[in-house]
């Protein structure tokens, strides 16, 4: 199974231009949902939270549990079993009938569809949603909306940006008109915060930059960030592969020359997506992944007791056709963790 190292140095490097960007670190939200795109949730709560940040997000309530004393306040994006909450839980709402199901005093982040068409109450619904919100006895602490093109170059974020400007101008008339407190108002996750001049919304999502990536077009100017994890595997059998035998299913790998493999104790069943062959992948010390990758190991030309098998997983989500999140998010979130 290995292990993923997480590089604290690296880390508070993102998070230190992350907080610039947004103008403090009191306007910066984690996001730590799916077990920290596979970081692991308590590492990185733990680190962000000594770091200075204030605000989390994450998709459950049981995530949420797990890092409550860490964070002052913390977002959940979709849990379905309501019940009670802490005060310092904000619970995202897509539509007017789940604020039924609510308890009554929950905080309730009203998510907006400002044109991805995903998630959200329309814009028409706007007045009812807040008239709801009062209607049961909840607290109206947030307002938010996803971007759908933020990082790439179109009028796509402009267009859904100007809609979610005048989506807030209309809940603070609604608000003033109830008597309401205004609610926070955030839109921006990783390439959207890069991508606002000048930064003016209570706070920002960021995910993917905290760790060290930006998938955003090459047009764009991009910050100086560092990946965040590695993952490591250890030796289980050294051998001699002869010329011309070949290792592991298939045989996909020849050997050219007499020479000495190892196999690892890493492979798809631990999340790391599987390689077949056809593409030549190389880890960051020059050894090749032979052959298929197996289920819970895979061989290398080496003999190291420990190989690093990825520092930047941007090489292995091109062979995979895939975005750099789900090389991260797919490994197995049994393995262990160390911070260094």
């Amino acid at each position: 199974m290995g292990k993923i190292v997480i590089n604290k140095a690296n880390l508070f490097h993102n998070l230190n231009i992350i907080s610039q960007k947004a103008n403090g670190k009191e306007k910066v939200a984690v996001v730590l949902k799916d077990n920290a795109y596979g970081h692991g949730l308590i590492e990185i709560a733990t680190l962000a939270s000594e770091f200075g940040i204030k605000k989390a997000v994450v998709q459950t309530l049981d995530e949420a549990i797990k890092i409550e004393k860490l964070f002052e306040q913390t977002l959940i994006l979709a849990e379905s079993d309501f019940h009670t909450y802490s005060h310092t839980f904000h619970i995202a709402v897509n539509s007017i009938e789940q604020l039924k199901r609510l308890p009554k005093n929950t905080n309730v982040h009203l998510k907006i569809d400002t044109g991805m068409h995903r998630n959200g109450i329309t814009k028409e619904e706007l007045k009812e949603a807040i008239h709801g919100i009062c209607k049961e006895n909840l607290n109206f602490t947030g307002l938010f909306t996803h971007y759908k093109a933020a990082d790439i170059l179109s009028t796509e974020f402009y267009w859904q940006r100007a809609n979610f400007s005048q989506i807030k101008e209309e809940t603070k008339k609604i608000c003033e008109q109830l008597f309401l407190p205004l609610p926070k108002f955030h839109s921006a996750n990783s390439s959207a915060l890069f991508r606002f001049n000048n930064f003016d919304e209570d706070f920002t999502r960021v995910g993917i930059a905290t760790y060290g990536y930006l998938d955003s077009d090459t047009v764009f100017k991009i910050p100086d960030l560092k990946p965040v994890m590695s993952l490591w595997a250890n030796k289980i059998t050294t051998r001699v592969l002869k010329k011309g035998q070949r290792v592991g299913y298939g045989g996909a790998y020849e050997a050219p020359k007499d020479m000495t493999i190892s196999t690892y104790d890493v492979g798809y069943g631990d999340g790391f997506l599987r390689l077949n062959g056809s593409n030549k992948y190389l880890t960051p010390k020059g050894y090749e992944i032979l052959g298929k990758v197996s289920m819970d190991n895979l061989c290398i030309n080496s003999e190291d007791d420990e190989v690093c098998i990825f520092e930047d997983v941007t090489k292995l989500a091109s062979i995979h056709n895939t975005i750099r999140y789900e090389i991260l998010a797919t490994l197995n979130p049994n393995i262990k963790k160390e911070v260094i």
